[in-house]
């Protein structure tokens, strides 16, 4: 039943993460056409866009590592470790950037997006599988 889960929670996020992750690409050829109307909520800039681009590339690389673990959940284990580590990581800075107030105009949405962050991580501990006999954590 656990497998089950963690199966699905790596295949939703994976699909996710590989859609976030082409769209912020597209965003950085949507910025420099001409004529486009400005990014909303953030207007980003010719850097923001570059960087956003990039950020998109990793968020694929890591979609597909979360597809590979959906597949054959026992073959890398460590997957949810270091998922639920990059979860715990991106709900920190976001209540950090809440606190500094900085990103006031979003309302609670940095709030939200931590909980959940957090909640995904607890998933991916919880329901972290074991490795296959003879392989290493």
């Amino acid at each position: 039943m656990s497998t089950t889960i963690y199966r699905t929670l790596c295949g939703a996020l994976g699909l996710g993460l590989l859609g976030l992750g082409l769209g912020l690409f597209a965003m950085f050829f949507q910025y420099h056409t001409p004529g486009s109307p400005p990014a909303e909520p953030i207007p980003v800039g010719p850097g923001g866009a570059y960087y956003q681009a990039l950020a998109g590339c990793a968020l694929v690389a890591w979609g597909g590592v979360l597809l590979g673990a959906a597949r054959k959940p026992q073959a890398a284990p460590w997957i949810a470790s270091v998922t639920a580590c990059a979860l715990v990581l991106n709900a920190f800075y976001r209540i950090l950037a809440w606190l500094i107030g900085d990103y006031a105009f979003l309302g609670n949405l940095l709030r939200v997006e931590a909980a959940i962050m957090l909640l995904l991580a607890l998933a991916f501990v919880w329901l972290k599988p074991r490795p296959l006999v003879g392989q290493p954590l």
